[in-house]
């Protein structure tokens, strides 16, 4: 249904979305580069098209989840259930996803919003343009590139103005109204302005207040205001539904200062070439997730990496539990917890937690008296099966949404055959490539060969 708020009090709900997603100052080529829609490439009627730098925040996230939804919803994990669709299936998987990353929200309601009435027409048909001339090899369409920068500046600020000026918000009170609510606006979501109206309803149906809550700093807009670079904390409210700033596992205390990282398993994973850099650390729950979906984040794209072998990801047991429990009283990561937490750790996994034998426990594994107990003599106490084994070989599949980081310029999905080696080969690594180095923060050892002979890029 059509929200019933205020004028007055819809203005101050958009004023601050606006706030926390773009800064006080929105630039114009910024918000150009984010005003295009959910459009399929033409090779591939599954693979989204990216056509400027900055949305891939928002278009990678929604790629894993159509792979999700295709692969691994249906028991069919073949991939001809990805590449071999239907333009209708391939839309049924596109609101499928949607409403996957909102539903996981678990909101008390949701907001989609919507366009009031049509833009001009010359806005609604640059969606479709740019995809045909992106992917023909163009930068620009022709009726735009002949125009004068003035022009252009000018239809910019009419696109921003225009926008938010037009705005409606649709209330949804559960998710069986979501999901019919989806379907109808799905044409919407797929012309000129459906990825922002998109990442809009995603933060009014969080709530700007609990993003601000989850965020490290709330005074830093979602979005850069310089290059449009979508945040982490973006991506991990599209992957989590929480806004950490973070992607390491569980809180750290760093000098008395908590940074708050992921509190689970994620449904689609996250691999960073930042990590191999030594500039971030990405923890279990992202390296581990519960479909072999990864995102795969370079200094300044996005990408999506992904299986149809779900051996690749363990799933969450008792012993993976014991192990981030753990954690939680070992925020530095010194593998070790003081003795004097035992008892709490005990009763957080329900194991057995009289004094007497908890007492009995902390001798046997501090007996030299060091007020210490350490992670590997906890587990193998409590827990000491191993987890199972991964597979040594296995086909990947990668994406980038951008036409002209791909073969041919057209947007599809690329194979590789990898192959893990007993031992990490140092003295001969001929294969520096990014998407390399990135895979190996997760599989030190992994060799790649590509079927087309070709490395994919990760910008």
């Amino acid at each position: 249904m059509a929200s019933h708020l205020p004028k007055s009090a819809e203005q101050a709900l958009l004023k601050d979305v606006i706030l926390l997603l773009w800064g006080p100052s929105l630039k114009e080529d910024v918000f150009s580069r984010w005003t295009q829609g959910f459009v399929f490439s033409e090779k591939t009627n599954t693979a989204l098209v990216q056509l400027q730098g900055g949305p891939c925040a928002i278009i990678a996230p929604v790629q894993a989840f159509i792979v999700k939804c295709a692969l691994f919803k249906g028991g069919n994990c073949s991939i001809d259930a990805l590449t071999s669709v239907s333009a209708e299936r391939a839309n049924q998987l596109l609101v499928e996803a949607l409403y996957e990353i909102l539903s996981q929200l678990n909101s008390s309601q949701y907001i989609l919003v919507s366009l009031s009435k049509h833009l001009p027409s010359v806005e609604s048909q640059l969606s479709a343009e740019q995809l045909k001339c992106e992917e023909n090899g163009e930068t620009s369409t022709p009726s735009i590139q002949d125009e004068s920068n003035n022009t252009k500046r000018a239809l910019t600020a009419l696109n921003q103005e225009s926008f938010h000026a037009n705005l409606k918000f649709h209330h949804c009170s559960d998710t069986d109204e979501l999901h019919r609510s989806l379907e109808k606006s799905l044409p919407e979501f797929q012309s000129k302005f459906g990825v922002l109206l998109y990442l809009y309803s995603l933060v009014l149906s969080k709530g700007v207040r609990q993003i601000k809550n989850e965020v490290e700093d709330p005074s830093e807009p979602l979005i850069d205001g310089i290059y449009g670079h979508g945040s982490q904390s973006l991506i991990n409210l599209l992957l989590t539904s929480q806004a950490t700033s973070y992607v390491w596992d569980n809180d750290k205390d760093i000098s008395g200062l908590k940074l708050r990282g992921l509190e689970k398993q994620s449904t689609i994973g996250f691999l960073s070439l930042l990590e191999h850099l030594r500039y971030c650390e990405v923890g279990w729950f992202y390296k581990n997730p519960k479909y072999p979906i990864w995102l795969l984040g370079s200094e300044t794209h996005l990408t999506v990496l992904f299986s149809t072998n779900e051996n690749l990801v363990v799933k969450d047991n008792p012993s993976i539990n014991a192990r981030h429990v753990f954690s939680q009283f070992d925020s530095e990561g010194n593998g070790f917890i003081s003795s004097s937490v035992l008892e709490e750790v005990m009763k957080l996994l329900d194991l057995v937690a009289d004094k007497e034998y908890v007492d009995i426990m902390r001798e046997k594994m501090d007996s030299e008296h060091l007020g210490i107990i350490t992670r590997n003599s906890f587990m193998e106490e409590f827990f000491p099966e191993e987890p199972p084994e991964q597979p040594r070989s296995f086909h990947l599949y990668h994406y980038n949404g951008i036409p002209h980081s791909c073969p041919g310029g057209k947007v599809t999905f690329v194979e590789a055959y990898a192959i893990l080696d007993e031992e990490v080969e140092t003295q001969f690594i001929t294969d520096t490539s990014p998407i390399k180095l990135c895979l190996q923060t997760k599989w030190p050892s992994i060799e790649l060969t590509w079927t087309n002979k070709l490395t994919p890029s990760l910008n």
